[in-house]
């Protein structure tokens, strides 16, 4: 018969001195090292595993400050470029004011020098060209004031819908994708089929469903100034029509890219929107709004 092997543990007791062996055989000395071993190469794995996760977690959180910084930045550059564009329109609305009122668009142009140009009076061919531009651009501008005499409220001075101001001018969060996005105009609410009404004298340009907008509505009133009416459920007026302030041009709805019923409200210099709030603020109106939100 084969001899098993085995390994003696001694234990000896510190009071009575008593002795006491504890036979250990080799095959279960060597199942407790591979325990042992298992044991450790699964805490090292899974100490490993939580440094990798912690490593990503803290890249995670570097990028998303990254993206923040980068989105802060963004609205910056488009609040910028938004005082930019309607800076611009100002001095645009300014400049076309201005030489409306003279009747004078006809450019001058010459050299440097004039030293050596000859007499600077006019020849009477040259003096009959300036009064024929000067007659001609007399009689443009006086057609102008008589085509739109009938117009006198001709400033966005009326709120278009008896509502409460949903999302203000300017930077905002996109409700669709959730970033951060430029609000051209006023969100105001208002049901579905509520009268929506001209803000001032003009003649409506545009009557139709324009891509995000919906069905919209765009009112010229003259000298670079435009409203427009957005998400609009039926049109009550078509292009080239005459309207008055208070006139109802449609009815609000959700038609477009809207989360509900309301009605988008925007005033427009030039082409570029502005803050159509400095020009509603004087409505009765305002007492029961102003509160909604800070302007």
């Amino acid at each position: 018969m084969k001899k098993q092997h085995y390994f003696v543990v001694v234990l000896a007791h510190s009071l009575h001195g008593r002795l006491r062996r504890i036979h250990i055989p080799h095959q279960a000395m060597y199942v407790v090292l591979a325990l042992a071993l298992f044991g450790s190469v699964s805490l090292f794995g899974m100490v490993s595993s939580y440094l990798r996760m912690s490593w990503k977690v803290a890249n995670y959180n570097s990028l998303r400050e990254q993206v923040d910084v980068l989105r802060s930045r963004y609205q910056a550059l488009e609040r910028d470029n938004s005082q930019k564009q309607e800076q611009l329109a100002s001095l645009q609305l300014m400049a076309s004011e201005v030489s409306m009122s003279l009747g004078i668009k006809q450019g001058l142009e010459g050299p440097d020098s004039i030293a050596n140009e000859g007499p600077l009076v006019p020849s009477y061919r040259e003096s009959i060209e300036s009064y024929n531009f000067l007659k001609s651009a007399s009689f443009s501008r006086i057609n102008h004031v008589y085509a739109r005499s009938w117009q006198k409220n001709i400033v966005p001075s009326m709120w278009p819908v008896n509502g409460q101001l949903l999302s203000r001018f300017g930077d905002r969060q996109d409700p669709f994708s959730g970033e951060g996005a430029m609000h051209p105009g006023v969100d105001i609410s208002a049901s579905t089929g509520t009268p929506v009404h001209a803000a001032a004298d003009g003649i409506i340009s545009m009557a139709e469903f324009y891509a995000g907008y919906g069905r919209l509505v765009t009112i010229d009133h003259g000298g670079g100034m435009a409203t427009r009416y957005g998400h609009l459920s039926k049109f009550a007026v078509v292009p080239g029509q005459e309207i008055r302030r208070g006139d109802i041009i449609g009815y609000s709805g959700s038609s477009g890219r809207a989360t509900g019923a309301h009605l988008h409200f925007e005033v427009r210099l030039g082409g570029s929107p502005v803050n159509p709030y400095p020009y509603l603020k004087r409505s009765p109106l305002l007492q029961q709004t102003q509160a909604d939100l800070p302007f």
